[in-house]
Protein backbone atom coordinates (compact mmCIF):
# COMPACT_ATOMS: atom_id res chain seq x y z
CA UNK A 1 0.00 0.00 0.00
CA UNK A 2 1.76 3.39 -0.99
CA UNK A 3 2.31 5.58 1.56
CA UNK A 4 1.43 9.68 0.83
CA UNK A 5 3.18 12.58 2.57
CA UNK A 6 0.34 14.79 1.52
CA UNK A 7 -2.95 14.67 0.43
CA UNK A 8 -5.50 17.33 -1.19
CA UNK A 9 -8.23 17.45 -1.38
CA UNK A 10 -11.64 19.83 -2.68
CA UNK A 11 -9.13 22.61 -1.61
CA UNK A 12 -10.54 26.01 -2.55
CA UNK A 13 -8.75 29.84 -1.91
CA UNK A 14 -10.85 32.71 -2.15
CA UNK A 15 -9.83 36.36 -1.21
CA UNK A 16 -11.50 39.75 -0.82
CA UNK A 17 -10.27 42.62 -2.41
CA UNK A 18 -10.34 45.40 -1.81
CA UNK A 19 -12.18 45.15 1.70
CA UNK A 20 -12.19 42.83 4.79
CA UNK A 21 -15.55 40.94 5.55
CA UNK A 22 -18.75 41.16 3.89
CA UNK A 23 -19.77 44.98 5.04
CA UNK A 24 -21.79 44.31 7.69
CA UNK A 25 -21.72 41.06 10.51
CA UNK A 26 -24.94 40.00 9.62
CA UNK A 27 -23.94 39.46 5.73
CA UNK A 28 -20.14 37.80 7.26
CA UNK A 29 -21.87 35.35 9.18
CA UNK A 30 -24.21 34.21 6.24
CA UNK A 31 -21.38 33.57 4.35
CA UNK A 32 -19.52 31.52 7.31
CA UNK A 33 -22.54 29.73 7.94
CA UNK A 34 -22.90 29.05 3.92
CA UNK A 35 -19.63 28.06 3.68
CA UNK A 36 -19.81 25.51 7.04
CA UNK A 37 -22.89 23.62 4.82
CA UNK A 38 -20.99 23.55 1.73
CA UNK A 39 -24.18 25.91 0.32
CA UNK A 40 -23.62 28.33 -2.33
CA UNK A 41 -22.22 32.11 -0.75
CA UNK A 42 -26.13 34.08 -0.33
CA UNK A 43 -23.72 37.28 -0.65
CA UNK A 44 -22.07 36.23 -3.69
CA UNK A 45 -23.27 37.69 -7.19
CA UNK A 46 -25.51 35.27 -9.50
CA UNK A 47 -22.82 33.64 -11.67
CA UNK A 48 -19.66 34.21 -9.26
CA UNK A 49 -18.48 30.51 -9.38
CA UNK A 50 -15.49 31.73 -11.54
CA UNK A 51 -11.65 32.99 -10.23
CA UNK A 52 -12.60 36.49 -10.16
CA UNK A 53 -15.77 38.01 -9.97
CA UNK A 54 -15.86 42.00 -8.50
CA UNK A 55 -15.34 41.48 -4.76
CA UNK A 56 -14.04 38.00 -4.84
CA UNK A 57 -10.63 35.96 -6.21
CA UNK A 58 -10.13 32.44 -6.27
CA UNK A 59 -6.52 31.63 -6.10
CA UNK A 60 -7.38 28.52 -6.15
CA UNK A 61 -10.37 26.70 -7.12
CA UNK A 62 -10.82 22.97 -6.19
CA UNK A 63 -7.37 21.24 -5.66
CA UNK A 64 -7.10 17.71 -5.47
CA UNK A 65 -4.08 15.97 -5.38
CA UNK A 66 -1.49 13.40 -3.59
CA UNK A 67 2.36 13.25 -2.97
CA UNK A 68 3.99 10.48 -2.01
CA UNK A 69 6.63 9.99 0.64
CA UNK A 70 10.02 10.35 -0.90
CA UNK A 71 8.56 12.06 -4.46
CA UNK A 72 10.05 15.35 -5.84
CA UNK A 73 6.98 16.93 -7.07
CA UNK A 74 7.32 20.10 -9.50
CA UNK A 75 4.92 23.10 -9.59
CA UNK A 76 4.90 24.99 -12.67
CA UNK A 77 2.21 27.97 -13.98
CA UNK A 78 2.14 31.30 -15.00
CA UNK A 79 2.33 34.66 -12.90
CA UNK A 80 -1.38 34.13 -10.88
CA UNK A 81 -1.80 30.65 -11.43
CA UNK A 82 -1.96 29.89 -7.21
CA UNK A 83 1.58 28.16 -7.03
CA UNK A 84 2.19 30.33 -4.06
CA UNK A 85 -0.74 29.98 -2.87
CA UNK A 86 -0.63 26.32 -2.91
CA UNK A 87 2.50 26.41 -0.77
CA UNK A 88 1.31 29.14 1.75
CA UNK A 89 -1.64 26.72 2.84
CA UNK A 90 0.62 23.76 2.54
CA UNK A 91 3.42 25.01 5.11
CA UNK A 92 0.11 26.38 7.13
CA UNK A 93 0.57 30.49 6.70
CA UNK A 94 -3.04 30.61 5.73
CA UNK A 95 -6.09 28.23 5.63
CA UNK A 96 -8.56 26.93 2.63
CA UNK A 97 -11.78 28.68 2.61
CA UNK A 98 -12.64 25.24 1.58
CA UNK A 99 -11.44 21.21 1.23
CA UNK A 100 -9.00 19.28 3.61
CA UNK A 101 -5.16 19.53 3.72
CA UNK A 102 -3.62 16.20 5.47
CA UNK A 103 -0.08 16.28 6.31
CA UNK A 104 1.92 13.54 7.07
CA UNK A 105 5.02 14.88 8.58
CA UNK A 106 6.48 18.09 10.12
CA UNK A 107 7.35 20.55 7.24
CA UNK A 108 10.32 23.01 6.46
CA UNK A 109 9.81 25.90 3.95
CA UNK A 110 11.10 28.57 2.22
CA UNK A 111 8.48 30.70 0.52
CA UNK A 112 10.50 34.13 0.29
CA UNK A 113 13.98 35.35 1.59
CA UNK A 114 13.63 35.51 5.38
CA UNK A 115 11.02 32.85 6.06
CA UNK A 116 10.69 32.13 9.63
CA UNK A 117 13.60 34.09 10.44
CA UNK A 118 13.70 37.14 12.97
CA UNK A 119 16.04 40.11 11.92
CA UNK A 120 16.87 41.16 15.46
CA UNK A 121 18.22 37.51 16.11
CA UNK A 122 21.70 36.39 14.75
CA UNK A 123 21.93 33.48 12.50
CA UNK A 124 22.93 30.78 14.94
CA UNK A 125 20.22 31.95 16.92
CA UNK A 126 17.92 31.41 14.41
CA UNK A 127 18.92 27.86 13.78
CA UNK A 128 17.21 27.23 17.26
CA UNK A 129 14.65 28.85 16.47
CA UNK A 130 13.82 27.15 13.64
CA UNK A 131 14.49 23.95 15.08
CA UNK A 132 12.11 24.76 18.03
CA UNK A 133 9.56 25.18 16.04
CA UNK A 134 9.65 21.75 14.75
CA UNK A 135 9.18 20.10 18.33
CA UNK A 136 13.19 19.62 17.88
CA UNK A 137 15.11 19.79 21.51
CA UNK A 138 18.76 21.92 21.82
CA UNK A 139 20.58 18.37 22.11
CA UNK A 140 19.33 17.89 18.10
CA UNK A 141 19.54 21.68 16.60
CA UNK A 142 23.58 21.65 18.31
CA UNK A 143 24.02 17.90 16.67
CA UNK A 144 23.18 19.38 13.35
CA UNK A 145 24.36 22.94 13.63
CA UNK A 146 28.13 22.34 11.75
CA UNK A 147 26.69 20.78 9.25
CA UNK A 148 24.07 23.73 8.81
CA UNK A 149 26.98 26.21 9.21
CA UNK A 150 29.25 24.48 6.90
CA UNK A 151 27.21 24.09 4.15
CA UNK A 152 25.57 27.35 4.33
CA UNK A 153 29.02 29.24 3.87
CA UNK A 154 28.61 32.07 6.22
CA UNK A 155 30.29 31.19 8.78
CA UNK A 156 32.12 34.12 9.29
CA UNK A 157 28.49 35.87 10.13
CA UNK A 158 26.56 33.07 12.09
CA UNK A 159 26.68 35.09 15.08
CA UNK A 160 25.64 38.69 13.65
CA UNK A 161 21.70 39.45 13.63
CA UNK A 162 20.47 38.38 10.20
CA UNK A 163 18.84 42.17 9.82
CA UNK A 164 22.35 43.18 8.24
CA UNK A 165 22.49 39.82 5.65
CA UNK A 166 22.55 40.58 1.90
CA UNK A 167 19.39 38.34 0.38
CA UNK A 168 22.14 35.57 -0.86
CA UNK A 169 23.27 35.38 2.95
CA UNK A 170 19.89 35.05 3.75
CA UNK A 171 18.76 32.44 1.30
CA UNK A 172 21.78 30.34 1.97
CA UNK A 173 21.61 30.27 5.45
CA UNK A 174 17.38 29.68 5.43
CA UNK A 175 18.23 26.67 2.99
CA UNK A 176 20.30 25.33 4.72
CA UNK A 177 18.13 25.52 7.74
CA UNK A 178 15.40 23.88 5.82
CA UNK A 179 17.79 21.08 4.32
CA UNK A 180 19.18 19.85 7.20
CA UNK A 181 16.79 20.32 10.56
CA UNK A 182 14.34 17.12 10.97
CA UNK A 183 11.42 17.59 8.75
CA UNK A 184 9.79 14.75 6.75
CA UNK A 185 8.33 17.26 3.97
CA UNK A 186 10.64 20.19 1.86
CA UNK A 187 8.66 22.89 0.39
CA UNK A 188 10.66 25.20 -1.69
CA UNK A 189 9.17 28.33 -3.50
CA UNK A 190 11.96 29.71 -6.38
CA UNK A 191 14.00 31.50 -3.81
CA UNK A 192 17.21 30.50 -4.93
CA UNK A 193 17.01 32.47 -7.88
CA UNK A 194 18.99 35.07 -5.66
CA UNK A 195 21.74 32.50 -4.83
CA UNK A 196 25.10 32.72 -7.27
CA UNK A 197 24.90 29.30 -9.81
CA UNK A 198 27.37 26.89 -7.54
CA UNK A 199 25.14 27.56 -4.37
CA UNK A 200 22.27 26.72 -6.53
CA UNK A 201 23.77 23.53 -8.10
CA UNK A 202 24.49 22.23 -4.39
CA UNK A 203 21.17 22.96 -3.40
CA UNK A 204 19.80 21.04 -6.31
CA UNK A 205 21.94 18.07 -5.93
CA UNK A 206 21.10 18.42 -1.57
CA UNK A 207 16.78 18.37 -2.50
CA UNK A 208 18.00 15.43 -5.03
CA UNK A 209 19.40 14.14 -1.96
CA UNK A 210 16.84 14.53 0.24
CA UNK A 211 14.18 12.92 -1.75
CA UNK A 212 16.10 9.75 -3.54
CA UNK A 213 18.65 8.84 -0.66
CA UNK A 214 16.99 10.53 2.67
CA UNK A 215 13.42 9.54 1.46
CA UNK A 216 12.30 13.17 2.18
CA UNK A 217 9.21 14.78 0.00
CA UNK A 218 9.96 17.78 -1.76
CA UNK A 219 7.66 20.30 -3.40
CA UNK A 220 9.38 22.40 -5.66
CA UNK A 221 8.57 25.84 -7.67
CA UNK A 222 10.63 27.11 -10.53
CA UNK A 223 10.21 29.27 -13.61
CA UNK A 224 13.33 27.75 -14.48
CA UNK A 225 12.57 24.21 -16.50
CA UNK A 226 16.03 22.78 -16.51
CA UNK A 227 16.12 23.14 -12.54
CA UNK A 228 12.56 21.15 -12.78
CA UNK A 229 13.83 18.52 -15.50
CA UNK A 230 17.06 17.87 -12.77
CA UNK A 231 15.23 17.18 -9.48
CA UNK A 232 11.49 16.28 -10.03
CA UNK A 233 10.52 12.50 -11.05
CA UNK A 234 6.87 14.23 -11.18
CA UNK A 235 5.42 18.09 -12.22
CA UNK A 236 1.76 19.38 -12.14
CA UNK A 237 0.80 22.42 -14.09
CA UNK A 238 -1.63 24.64 -12.73
CA UNK A 239 -3.54 27.37 -14.42
CA UNK A 240 -5.80 29.69 -12.82
CA UNK A 241 -5.77 28.07 -9.56
CA UNK A 242 -6.99 24.68 -11.39
CA UNK A 243 -4.36 21.56 -11.86
CA UNK A 244 -4.51 20.95 -15.73
CA UNK A 245 -1.65 18.54 -15.51
CA UNK A 246 -0.65 15.96 -13.35
CA UNK A 247 2.14 13.83 -14.52
CA UNK A 248 5.59 13.27 -16.43
CA UNK A 249 8.21 16.28 -15.70
CA UNK A 250 8.59 16.69 -19.99
CA UNK A 251 4.98 16.48 -20.91
CA UNK A 252 4.52 18.64 -18.20
CA UNK A 253 6.96 21.57 -19.24
CA UNK A 254 5.99 20.72 -22.88
CA UNK A 255 1.98 22.02 -22.02
CA UNK A 256 3.34 25.14 -19.82
CA UNK A 257 5.76 26.07 -22.41
CA UNK A 258 3.38 26.03 -25.38
CA UNK A 259 0.48 27.72 -22.68
CA UNK A 260 2.76 30.29 -22.19
CA UNK A 261 4.59 31.77 -25.04
CA UNK A 262 1.87 33.00 -27.15
CA UNK A 263 3.11 35.13 -29.34
CA UNK A 264 1.20 38.26 -28.41
CA UNK A 265 2.05 41.71 -29.72
CA UNK A 266 0.60 43.13 -26.38
CA UNK A 267 1.96 42.21 -22.91
CA UNK A 268 0.45 43.32 -19.96
CA UNK A 269 2.35 43.13 -16.74
CA UNK A 270 -0.21 46.02 -14.52
CA UNK A 271 -1.17 43.03 -12.21
CA UNK A 272 1.54 40.42 -11.04
CA UNK A 273 2.60 38.35 -8.27
CA UNK A 274 4.84 40.30 -5.16
CA UNK A 275 8.18 39.57 -6.21
CA UNK A 276 10.56 39.34 -2.84
CA UNK A 277 13.56 39.89 -5.07
CA UNK A 278 13.15 43.50 -6.81
CA UNK A 279 12.93 46.04 -5.01
CA UNK A 280 9.80 47.56 -7.16
CA UNK A 281 11.09 51.01 -7.34
CA UNK A 282 10.31 50.47 -11.50
CA UNK A 283 7.45 48.97 -12.68
CA UNK A 284 6.88 47.66 -16.65
CA UNK A 285 3.43 48.00 -17.59
CA UNK A 286 3.38 46.47 -20.96
CA UNK A 287 5.54 45.96 -24.16
CA UNK A 288 3.93 46.17 -27.49
CA UNK A 289 6.11 44.57 -30.31
CA UNK A 290 5.78 46.08 -33.90
CA UNK A 291 6.92 43.20 -35.79
CA UNK A 292 3.73 41.59 -37.44
CA UNK A 293 3.25 38.34 -35.45
CA UNK A 294 6.04 38.60 -33.68
CA UNK A 295 7.77 37.13 -36.84
CA UNK A 296 11.77 38.36 -37.48
CA UNK A 297 13.23 37.30 -40.59
CA UNK A 298 16.81 36.03 -39.78
CA UNK A 299 19.42 38.89 -40.08
CA UNK A 300 17.20 41.67 -38.95
CA UNK A 301 16.06 43.49 -36.00
CA UNK A 302 12.88 43.25 -33.67
CA UNK A 303 11.24 46.29 -32.54
CA UNK A 304 9.08 47.01 -29.51
CA UNK A 305 7.65 49.81 -27.16
CA UNK A 306 8.27 49.73 -23.63
CA UNK A 307 5.76 51.65 -21.36
CA UNK A 308 6.97 51.95 -17.62
CA UNK A 309 6.67 54.03 -14.45
CA UNK A 310 9.04 55.09 -11.73
CA UNK A 311 8.12 55.52 -7.93
CA UNK A 312 11.35 56.78 -6.94
CA UNK A 313 14.27 59.16 -8.84
CA UNK A 314 16.68 57.30 -10.71
CA UNK A 315 19.78 58.53 -12.57
CA UNK A 316 21.35 55.34 -13.56
CA UNK A 317 18.81 52.80 -14.80
CA UNK A 318 19.58 50.16 -17.45
CA UNK A 319 17.26 47.81 -18.82
CA UNK A 320 19.07 44.11 -19.68
CA UNK A 321 17.11 42.06 -22.11
CA UNK A 322 17.90 38.17 -21.98
CA UNK A 323 17.03 36.03 -25.10
CA UNK A 324 16.28 32.49 -24.01
CA UNK A 325 14.91 29.28 -25.72
CA UNK A 326 11.48 28.22 -24.89
CA UNK A 327 12.86 26.11 -21.40
CA UNK A 328 14.27 29.06 -19.89
CA UNK A 329 18.05 28.55 -21.46
CA UNK A 330 20.02 31.93 -21.91
CA UNK A 331 21.65 32.46 -25.00
CA UNK A 332 22.29 35.90 -25.36
CA UNK A 333 21.99 39.11 -23.91
CA UNK A 334 21.73 43.48 -24.37
CA UNK A 335 21.49 45.93 -22.24
CA UNK A 336 20.14 49.92 -23.02
CA UNK A 337 21.75 52.46 -22.66
CA UNK A 338 21.52 54.85 -19.64
CA UNK A 339 17.98 55.94 -18.69
CA UNK A 340 17.01 58.67 -16.28
CA UNK A 341 13.60 58.50 -14.62
CA UNK A 342 11.23 60.65 -12.14
CA UNK A 343 9.02 59.62 -9.03
CA UNK A 344 5.59 59.29 -10.08
CA UNK A 345 6.07 59.81 -14.15
CA UNK A 346 5.36 56.88 -16.78
CA UNK A 347 7.54 56.84 -19.85
CA UNK A 348 7.21 55.39 -23.29
CA UNK A 349 10.09 54.40 -25.00
CA UNK A 350 10.74 52.48 -28.18
CA UNK A 351 13.82 50.06 -28.58
CA UNK A 352 15.28 47.83 -31.32
CA UNK A 353 16.89 44.14 -30.81
CA UNK A 354 19.25 43.16 -33.27
CA UNK A 355 18.62 39.37 -33.49
CA UNK A 356 20.98 39.03 -36.54
CA UNK A 357 23.00 36.14 -34.46
CA UNK A 358 20.27 34.33 -33.34
CA UNK A 359 19.79 30.61 -35.29
CA UNK A 360 16.32 30.22 -36.48
CA UNK A 361 13.58 29.32 -33.96
CA UNK A 362 11.44 30.29 -31.23
CA UNK A 363 12.49 32.44 -28.43
CA UNK A 364 11.28 34.16 -25.00
CA UNK A 365 12.96 37.52 -23.60
CA UNK A 366 13.41 38.00 -19.84
CA UNK A 367 13.67 42.17 -19.05
CA UNK A 368 15.31 43.28 -15.96
CA UNK A 369 15.46 46.93 -14.86
CA UNK A 370 18.69 46.99 -12.60
CA UNK A 371 20.78 49.83 -11.31
CA UNK A 372 24.19 49.23 -10.31
CA UNK A 373 25.23 50.33 -6.74
CA UNK A 374 28.86 52.10 -6.13
CA UNK A 375 30.37 48.51 -4.82
CA UNK A 376 29.59 47.20 -8.50
CA UNK A 377 27.14 44.97 -7.35
CA UNK A 378 22.82 45.40 -9.29
CA UNK A 379 20.00 46.21 -7.70
CA UNK A 380 17.13 44.93 -9.58
CA UNK A 381 14.10 47.10 -9.67
CA UNK A 382 11.62 45.19 -11.72
CA UNK A 383 11.74 41.68 -13.51
CA UNK A 384 9.79 40.20 -15.85
CA UNK A 385 9.89 36.24 -16.37
CA UNK A 386 8.68 36.65 -20.22
CA UNK A 387 8.22 39.73 -21.39
CA UNK A 388 7.55 38.55 -24.71
CA UNK A 389 8.36 35.77 -27.29
CA UNK A 390 9.29 35.62 -30.98
CA UNK A 391 10.29 33.66 -33.75
CA UNK A 392 12.85 34.21 -36.22
CA UNK A 393 12.63 32.35 -39.31
CA UNK A 394 14.67 32.45 -43.10
CA UNK A 395 13.81 31.83 -46.63
CA UNK A 396 17.55 30.97 -47.24
CA UNK A 397 17.64 27.04 -48.63
CA UNK A 398 20.65 26.75 -46.49
CA UNK A 399 18.80 27.38 -43.30
CA UNK A 400 15.05 26.29 -44.78
CA UNK A 401 15.25 23.64 -42.09
CA UNK A 402 14.26 23.15 -38.33
CA UNK A 403 17.49 24.39 -36.21
CA UNK A 404 18.91 22.03 -34.16
CA UNK A 405 19.51 23.44 -31.13
CA UNK A 406 20.99 21.66 -29.12
CA UNK A 407 23.47 19.82 -31.46
CA UNK A 408 24.32 23.05 -33.90
CA UNK A 409 24.40 25.88 -30.90
CA UNK A 410 22.06 28.93 -30.80
CA UNK A 411 23.94 31.66 -33.27
CA UNK A 412 24.44 31.49 -36.99
CA UNK A 413 27.44 33.28 -37.65
CA UNK A 414 28.00 34.73 -41.33
CA UNK A 415 28.84 32.01 -43.84
CA UNK A 416 32.00 30.54 -44.96
CA UNK A 417 34.36 32.43 -47.44
CA UNK A 418 37.36 31.55 -49.56
CA UNK A 419 39.84 33.51 -49.52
Amino acid sequence: MEEYAIKIQGVKKRYKLGQIGGGTLTADLQSWWARVRGKEDPNTKIGSDQRSNGETFMALNGIDLKVKKGEALGIIGGNGAGKSTLLKLLSRVTAPTEGTIDIYGRITSMLEVGTGFHGEMTGRENIYLNGAILGMTKAEVDEKMEDIIEFSEVREFIDTPVKRYSSGMYVKLAFSVAAHLDSEIMIMDEVLAVGDMAFQKKCLDKMRDAAKLEGRTVLYVSHNMNTIRQLCDRCIVLEKGKIMFDGDVEEAIGIYLKKNTTRKQHNDFHIREYDPFITANVKILSIDIFNKDNLVQFGSKISFKAQYTCNTDLNNLYFRLIVCLSDRTAVATANSDKIFCRNGETYTKNFELDTSQLAPGDYLVQIVAFEPNELGAQIRHDYLSIAFTFTVYTNNQLHNFEWNHNAWGHSSLPQLTEF
